[in-house]
């Protein structure tokens, strides 16, 4: 029997020499694309990883039906009519009404400065043309600026891509309306669109836009959380989680949101099998679906397996560039100094607070220890929600070691005398 090290050098071996999980990422984003809930994408998809989990040998492989929303974003478009005739590039936001509103548009930099022009804004477009600071600080005009702009009586929403450049890159993603106030119709254009509008709007002209979407709501559409394991040798009742999710936007591939962290987490539970390492405890991998636009994956898994015992859950959900760490929420004693230990053996930092919005609902649960791979996102923001999301934005060198970070920090956790 191997050693605790000698396991551990043996994952970080076969995950930094395998293409394996590249290839099978390849074969997610060329032969199936990208995978909206409710779509055939995300269908074939679930189809595909519960066969290739059976295949690889994992343990109580089965797919866990979830019931989620079904959005479709059907024909869309956005045109500059006036003071020239040009299209935009646009893509409707998760979860916005259709419509077609033809109006003049008036751009702001801020709530504020809309709340400081509020009395231009009635039978307006709103365009938000807010630059990229951070994506929770800017993230914020994408989910709630509909509502904010209609309260004042605008017709529609545009606003400016979430990203801190582009290359007429639209950036789309969620977002919700407030009760009691009027639905209009939202989309994102590109950063170049927004900028052009605002140029207009300084030197005096009044520009107008058609913004046409034919998107709508379907009945709940049936789904599943995909899940296979490696049981433990002593303590198969405890249950190390690891994780992304298999759905995406259904623009682009969805290679690195999420489809990557989905391979990672895969690859962390296969190579365990591959090189016959048995834990202490149960390694479990969960593709969760419908994260984009309802996180229903997570809260179904969580009302599944809440009365298991988990010590630890692993989300990866941020891009699969060079790793740099890991973010870990415990209460255990001496958790983050056991979870310090392992970071500092594969040469990562450990941040105070982690985790991620499919492992969320288990650790609210169950009080377990939530954690986040933290990887160089310098370039993820680029293409986030937006159509280059695609395969040949996946460096493999930089797969294969976040590959290995969270399949020893996994292993680590399972095999760990006490725990994170």
């Amino acid at each position: 029997m191997h050693s605790r090290q000698d396991n551990t050098q043996r994952l970080l071996a076969a995950a930094l020499s395998s293409d394996f999980g590249y290839q099978r990422l390849g074969y997610l984003c060329d032969r199936i694309g990208n995978r909206l809930s409710g779509s055939k994408g995300l269908e074939r998809a679930v189809s595909w990883a519960e066969s290739e989990l059976r295949r690889d040998g994992l343990e109580g492989v089965r797919a866990e039906p979830v019931l989620v929303p079904k959005w479709v974003r059907d024909k869309e478009s956005a045109v500059l009519v006036s003071p020239e005739k040009r299209p935009l590039v646009m893509l409707g936001l998760g979860g916005s009404v259709g419509g077609r509103v033809k109006a003049p548009v008036l751009v702001v930099e801020s709530f504020d400065g809309l709340m400081a022009r509020a009395g231009e804004v009635r039978g307006k477009i709103v365009c938000f043309n807010v630059p990229f600071t951070s994506y929770g600080a800017t993230v914020r005009y994408r989910t709630s600026g509909a509502s904010e702009a209609a309260k004042l009586g605008a017709v529609g929403v545009l606003v400016r891509s979430v990203g801190p450049t582009s290359l007429r890159t639209p950036h789309t993603g969620v977002m919700s309306y407030t009760d009691g106030i009027a639905k209009i119709p939202a989309a994102a254009i590109t950063i170049e669109d927004a900028t052009q509008l605002a140029r207009m709007q300084a030197r005096g002209e009044k520009p107008v836009v058609e913004l046409s979407m034919q998107a709508h709501f379907e009945k709940d559409a049936r789904s599943a959380n995909v899940l296979g394991e490696w049981r433990g040798r002593e303590r198969p009742e405890e249950i190390v989680l690891v994780g992304g999710h298999l759905d995406s936007w259904d623009v682009g591939q969805g290679a690195h949101d999420d489809g990557g962290g989905c391979i990672v987490s895969w690859e962390a539970v296969r190579l365990l099998k591959a090189l016959n390492i048995r834990p202490r405890r149960t390694v479990r991998v969960c593709l969760f679906t419908n994260e984009e636009n309802g996180s229903q994956g997570g809260k179904a898994y969580a009302e599944a397996h809440k009365s298991e015992r988990h010590v630890l859950a692993i989300e990866t959900d941020g891009g699969v560039d060079t790793p740099t760490g890991f973010g870990l929420t415990t209460k255990t004693p001496g958790g983050l100094e056991r979870a310090r230990e392992v970071t500092k053996l594969l040469g990562l930092e450990l941040k105070e607070g982690g985790g991620g919005a499919d492992i969320g609902p288990i650790g609210t649960a169950t009080g377990c220890p939530t954690m986040g791979l933290l990887n160089d996102m310098s370039v993820y923001w680029n293409i986030h929600h937006t159509p280059a999301d695609t395969f040949d934005k996946i460096n493999p060198k930089a797969l294969q070691k976040c590959i290995a970070a969270v399949a020893v920090m996994a292993y680590s956790a399972a095999e760990l005398d006490g725990t994170l």
